[in-house]
Order: structure tokens, then C-alpha cells, then sequence
């Protein structure tokens, strides 16, 4: 099942048993962001991908280096394990994760969580490969992906049990637009997918079919 048939079902739980005035704030919230076209000021294809050192689940540092000393690298970013898009499409990756091994590419998940819910996150998704925080978006924001959550939606976050400050260790609300990169071993970004709808997720089909053409190429 592709991982868009997945988000196509939950958005039909979703107008099931969300109410319609929260999920018309979030369509206005969702259009008002796309209309600032944050997306085009996100990192390239054939752009040099940053360097970083992030801690991963467990507070070991993990360094881009150390990474591509191994092979090419997926790396996906996610606003946090409270999105339930975010939770699939880590789960959907998680699912072809012998096929991107067969294929010596990795994958990587950031998010701007402290290191103890992003192990919260790996453990309750079952995932099987490194998951990184990078508290204050310093990564994102050297890709271009930052934003501020719109302040109409932080009390209806907080109705629906969704704690980004306890999550992020900070008040900013500022999360980065989920994001999918390709990582060639001289750091060369291959793929890029990142839009300001939350709801869209780069195909994780799509991205292992990336991947695979890096070792033919």
C-alpha cells in the first residue's frame, strides 16, 4: 500500500471525527502557508547538503561525515512523533528499509524533539534506522525549511493533546516543512521533495528508486 493510499484513508478518519470548524482553520492555515511559497527557498537539487553534528535518540552525536563514509543517505525531515502524517511516513520508509539496505543507502529522520521523545518516536514506530534531534532547527533552517505555526492553531493543538513545547524543549513553535533528501557521498543532494501542506510526503517508493540510480550512475 503506498504510502499516499495511507494518507488518503486517514484523512477520511479525519473529516470523520475532527470537527468541521478545526479542520476549515486548518485548510486556511494550510493555504495561507503555501501562498508564502516557503518551499522555493528550500534546499536544491545540486546543492551542496549542510554538514551537521545532531544528537540522535539515545544522545550519541552523529555527525553528516560519519554518515556518508557508509554510502548515500535519505535523509527525511518530520515536524514531530505527535503528526500523524509524520508517523506514517516514517513507518512507510521503516517498511522498505531492507531494500535501501540491499541498496547500501540509509535513512536518517529529523525532527526538532529533544532527544527523549525522538526515541519515544522510534520505539513507538518500531523504526529500525537513526532517528536525529535537531533542537532550535538549526539544520532546517541552514535547508530553508523553517516556519512559525500559525498562532490560530496552538490552542487547538493543545485541545487535541498535541505538546510541541514539552516535545522541542522551547515555546517558538517553529517546525520545519517535511522534507526528503537524497544525499549523494560527496554530499550532493540528488532528490529534494519539501511542500508547505503537511499532507503531501515524498512517495518512499519514489525516493528508493532515487537511490538505487545512485549506484548506477
Amino acid at each position: 500500500m503506498s504510502l499516499k493510499s495511507q494518507i488518503d484513508a486517514f484523512e477520511v478518519q479525519k473529516k470523520a471525527n475532527v470537527p468541521s470548524d478545526i479542520l476549515n482553520l486548518m485548510d486556511i492555515t494550510t493555504e495561507k502557508l503555501i501562498a508564502k511559497q516557503l518551499n522555493q527557498h528550500a534546499l536544491p537539487v545540486g546543492a551542496v547538503f549542510p554538514d551537521f553534528s545532531l544528537p540522535n535518540s539515545h544522545g550519541e552525536t552523529v555527525t553528516l561525515s560519519q554518515l556518508l563514509d557508509k554510502g548515500p543517505l535519505v535523509l527525511s525531515f518530520y515536524r514531530g512523533g505527535w503528526c500523524p502524517y509524520c508517523n506514517l511516513e516514517l513507518r512507510a520508509l521503516n517498511a522498505l528499509k531492507d531494500e535501501f539496505a540491499k541498496h547500501h543507502v540509509q535513512l536518517v529522520a529529523v525532527s526538532p524533539q529533544l532527544p527523549d521523545h525522538s526515541l519515544s518516536t522510534e520505539q513507538q514506530n518500531e523504526l529500525a534506522f537513526t532517528v536525529l534531534s535537531d533542537v532550535e532547527n538549526t539544520l532546517a533552517k541552514a535547508c530553508g525549511l523553517v516556519f512559525t505555526l500559525d498562532e490560530r492553531l496552538i490552542p487547538v493543538y493543545k485541545e487535541l493533546g498535541l505538546d510541541i513545547p514539552t516535545a522541542n524543549g522551547d515555546n517558538s513553535y517553529e517546525l520545519p516543512l517535511p522534507a526528503t533528501y537524497v544525499i549523494d557521498k560527496d554530499r550532493t543532494v540528488q532528490y529534494a521533495f519539501a511542500k508547505e501542506d503537511y499532507t503531501l510526503r515524498a512517495e518512499p517508493s519514489d525516493v528508493l528508486n532515487v537511490a538505487k540510480g545512485l549506484l548506477n550512475a
